[in-house]
């Protein structure tokens, strides 16, 4: 197939990238720097600064990854301003560049969050089920969604993936987590008792590779394992994994002292399931978090 990225040099799309060239996809990733897109991604992938670049290319399908980390540092009005753009902005300027397309691909998968239901509390969520709450969080992956599925206008076919925390080896939500954990300084964060959906890199790229071959998948998938746990159970999990206790617990004031309206994020959670990718026949190679961390020990 012929596919373009966005967010190709992040976590996902470097290991999408390293995973369809080994099945002799091309590839393109569009990026502010083209330049490294080579050295980040794959010698044989292209990286784009203009999507004019590719207005005489035939394109199979489109993967819209890109965006700003959310929970990196608290979220001012700056903050929430590049979050905002480098996700529906992007988007919209995505899919203005495809309504222009004599040739327009079949397919396009876009990236959203389990945090579109925003605090589910202890509610089980499944793709059928509306957003629990309206923050700020929750906003940001609705208007990236609604953004995203203007192309079905187009006649493209529109897969919305909504991801839990991300594990892997290197990078993502675990490097933040690895420093204070291996000093045995981690722990719980303020209750404990929030859930958290997570997934297993592998099986990130699996499905979203999965759902770029289901010629009828159409919607939004939560990508996330499982069995989401609670964040009381990850702290020691994780801990346990690094030959660490887990006995210093973050106070949910501390947190709402230090990064404002992002706590929420941490102190809230998910009970998400993947109801549809089950129903897909997709099948997930971690389905418990001790088999995944066990995992990554080994990278």
């Amino acid at each position: 197939m012929n596919i373009l990225l966005t967010g190709g040099t992040g976590l996902i799309g470097r290991a999408l990238c390293k995973h369809w060239l080994s099945q002799g996809h091309q590839l393109w990733v569009w990026s502010r720097s083209p330049e490294k897109v080579a050295d980040r991604c794959g010698e044989s992938v292209t990286g784009i600064g203009d999507l004019g670049d590719l207005d005489q290319v035939r394109l199979d399908a489109v993967i819209n990854l890109a965006g700003a980390p959310i929970a990196d540092r608290p979220w001012t009005k700056s903050r929430r301003l590049l979050l905002w753009n480098s996700r529906i902005k992007l988007t919209e300027q995505l899919v203005e560049w495809l309504a222009t397309r004599q040739q327009k691909p079949a397919l396009l998968i876009s990236g959203s969050a389990v945090g579109w239901y925003g605090d589910g509390g202890e509610r089980e969520l499944s793709e059928d089920d509306s957003a629990v709450t309206n923050d700020f969080a929750s906003q940001l992956c609705a208007a990236w969604e609604e953004s995203a599925t203007r192309a079905e206008s187009l006649g493209i076919r529109v897969v919305v993936v909504r991801t839990g925390l991300v594990l892997a080896a290197h990078g993502g939500f675990l490097q933040r987590l690895r420093p204070l954990f291996a000093l045995g300084l981690g722990g719980r964060q303020g209750s404990g008792r929030q859930w958290m959906p997570w997934i297993h890199i592998n099986d990130q790229i699996g499905l979203i590779d999965f759902l770029l071959h289901q010629p009828g998948a159409a919607g939004p998938y939560n990508a996330c394992a499982p069995q989401p746990v609670r964040n009381a159970d990850f702290a020691k999990a994780y801990a346990a994994s690094l030959g660490r206790p887990a006995v210093l617990p973050v106070p949910a004031l501390a947190l709402k002292v230090g990064l404002g309206e992002l706590s929420g994020l941490i102190l809230g959670g998910q009970k998400a399931q993947p109801l549809r990718l089950q129903a897909a026949g997709f099948q997930f190679r971690f389905v418990t978090l001790d088999a995944a961390l066990a995992d990554l020990r080994k990278a």
